[in-house]
């Protein structure tokens, strides 16, 4: 009698079954008792091992049966071996074409009742047909969702038998059948600590200690383990020791992508394993076009998780080929594969525009998750794509619901960092307004900041929760264990304090306390503006020093006492003489020079972003005759003439211009 433990239940396989199963047919003729007797109780595991050998095994149910591997039993208890004939080999020919058929029948099968209902029918079952029988189960479980299996089949006899046989003679089986039942039952929830479990991987452990698995069981193994958090690092090191001997040529892609997870399961040893995977890097480059999409996305995170970024190739390769695939990511691949080009800083305009068409056509039936990292990526590389933003907008408005307090401050920042307001802007914005007028203590504190000061980089000022983010409560929250608030957010609540002053001016609730101010806005390490382009500022300096005559009429990167770096100030008096930039008297006019290079801009576009944009407006609001020197202009100039003569334009009237050449 045999106690198998499956998802928290305890079934036991016994005599008491089979007279129950007897009970139920003693109204039926004896020939029709004996034929469901055979079809249903019969041995359904029989061995087939390289080596012609014999076995016996005692079912719960049945009586004793032999194997029907070519190589029945002896009398004596010793098999008999033949000579290799032409009728063996015919009957091998059989053989492989059964199992071909039942291979081609299996996969058509649809249900786990239908599979169990196709193999009672067959009088002798092959470990490799049950272990696929098996593996088919998990396949039709799987579509309906990572659940267990339903207890109508934990409890069927069939199934159970199944399990019972893998339990009792693990030693028995070849070591395709072992490791691909332990890969279905591990994909079942079938208990970790059932004994079924615990066998089998006895035995795959005891088999890789002995040495001699192909490649394809190693890998199987490998990722078995994995997703049964078993065995820790030590056996997964001695599979990738193995794995290490083998010819790469002879893996097939799904074996590569193996390898990947395996070596992500020991991160902590990756230097240790960097020159094998520096080999599988450069190897892996040629099979990239034979992956499909869950592979291509396995990869990618593994790579992530492996810190591979000097494999930059093959990750613009991958990038490449993830293009024709994005029609056909599930929501969690689609989802990995965002996650890895953001961690490695790559974006092309073909993969732009293939997840512009997928956002655009199913935005409302993708993962909220999905969402975020969307707009993450198009976040991080300053992506201005209107096809996604728009999407992501209406997704908002017509399913707020599904959004978490966390996933809609993900949600809105880009729309701010990318200074972009969608064609439904005011019910955009009313549907923001509603939800945190409902749950704003419900929002993470700095995710809170983030958002409302991404509101103020559109001109969407969040006036009505102003209040509450300069009170002390709201401050404490927002700093946490941490001894000082840190200088981001600083810097974003000083922002925002300045934006209610020079915008909102109707604005009269609480102040923004001093201690929690910043003096300037660029900052090392998280800064609310973009340095200047050092190779732009000096082709510009050599113009204006030109234009005004000396160096000395104008100063570069001032800090304005309204925390903003101005890249190049001029001082002009009452009647538009330039000043020297020393002088503190006589000034009537101050010109900020915005010399703009690429990194203001949006990717591949003229469009400034969000934070570029505010300092614009401030600095006019402030008093500041802005001038914008941006670089695609800048760049449209062939010589020095042209350069001082482009400043004269941008900078003074025709007749101060008269002025300054005489």
């Amino acid at each position: 009698m045999a106690l198998i433990t499956l998802r928290k239940n305890l079934y036991r396989v016994s005599d008491f079954q089979m007279h129950r199963a007897l009970a139920a047919l003693k109204n039926q003729p004896l020939n029709h008792v004996h034929k469901v007797v055979k079809e249903r109780l019969c041995p359904w595991l029989c061995s087939r091992q390289p080596e012609p050998f014999g076995v016996r095994f005692h079912h719960a149910h049945c009586k004793k049966f032999h194997s029907k591997n070519g190589n029945d039993l002896h009398p004596l208890g010793g098999p008999v071996f033949f000579q290799v004939s032409d009728c063996d080999r015919l009957e091998q020919n059989v053989k492989n074409e059964e199992s071909q058929m039942f291979y081609k029948r299996l996969s058509n099968l649809t249900s786990s009742e239908e599979v169990l209902s196709f193999i009672s029918t067959m009088e002798t079952l092959p470990d490799t047909m049950a272990a696929g029988a098996l593996q088919r189960i998990c396949e039709v479980e799987k579509k309906d969702g990572d659940q267990g299996l339903p207890k109508e089949i934990l409890e069927n006899s069939i199934f159970q038998a199944l399990c019972f046989q893998f339990e009792k003679e693990p030693s028995q089986l070849s070591n395709t059948s072992l490791v691909t039942a332990l890969q279905a039952l591990i994909l079942l929830h079938v208990d970790p600590q059932s004994s079924l479990l615990l066998n089998l991987v006895a035995e795959c452990q005891n088999r890789l200690r002995k040495g001699g698995m192909e490649v394809r069981n190693l890998c199987i193994l490998g990722e078995s383990l994995i997703t049964l958090h078993s065995s820790g690092c030590v056996t997964l090191e001695l599979i990738i020791n193995q794995l290490q001997g083998e010819k790469l040529e002879t893996f097939t892609p799904e074996d590569i992508v193996a390898l990947y997870r395996i070596l992500q399961a020991c991160t902590e040893k990756v230097d240790e394993h960097q020159t094998f995977l520096n080999k599988i890097n450069n190897f892996s480059l040629s099979i990239v076009s034979n992956l499909s999409p869950k592979l291509i996305s396995q990869m990618l995170t593994a790579l992530v998780f492996l810190d591979q970024s000097q494999a930059f190739p093959l990750i613009i390769k991958l990038g490449k080929y993830v293009v024709r695939h994005v029609p056909h990511f599930t929501n969690e691949e689609l989802r990995r594969v965002l996650e890895a080009f953001i961690y490695f800083g790559h974006h092309d305009t073909f993969f732009t525009k293939a997840l512009e068409h997928r956002v655009a056509a199913v935005c409302l039936t993708l993962d909220p998750e999905v969402v975020c990292r969307v707009m993450e990526y198009c976040s991080r590389e300053l992506i201005l794509s209107k096809p996604i933003l728009n999407a992501v907008a209406e997704t908002f408005v017509c399913q707020t619901e599904k959004f978490s307090p966390r996933q809609i401050s993900a949600l809105m920042e880009p729309f701010g960092k990318l200074n972009y307001l969608p064609p439904n802007a005011s019910a955009l914005f009313r549907k923001l307004e509603n939800v945190l007028f409902t749950h704003f203590n419900y929002f993470p504190p700095k995710s809170l900041l983030k958002l409302l000061h991404s509101c103020s980089l559109n001109e969407c000022h969040p006036v009505n929760f102003l209040a509450k983010i300069f009170k002390p409560l709201f401050l404490q929250r927002l700093q946490g264990k941490e001894s000082h608030l840190d200088t981001l957010s600083r810097a974003q609540l000083t922002q925002l304090f300045l934006a209610s002053v020079l915008e909102c001016p109707f604005y009269k609730g609480p102040k923004l306390l001093p201690k929690y101010q910043v003096k300037s806005f660029l900052t090392p390490c998280c800064s609310l503006e973009t340095p200047v382009d050092s190779q732009l500022y000096r082709y510009v300096k050599i113009g204006l020093t030109n234009l005004l005559g000396a160096r000395l009429y104008f100063a570069p990167k001032v800090l304005t006492p309204y925390c903003y770096t101005i890249d190049v100030e001029i001082k002009l008096d009452e009647e538009g003489f330039v000043l020297p930039s020393t002088a503190n008297e006589d000034i009537h006019k101050r010109i900020a020079l915005c010399i703009d290079g690429p990194k203001r801009f949006c990717s591949n576009s003229k469009h400034l972003l969000g934070k570029e944009a505010i300092k614009q407006r401030h600095l006019q609001l402030l008093g500041y005759q802005v001038v914008q020197i941006p670089y695609h202009e800048i760049g449209m100039l062939k010589s020095r003439r042209e350069l001082v003569e482009y400043l004269q334009r941008k900078l003074f009237s025709q007749n101060t211009v008269h002025w300054l050449q005489e």
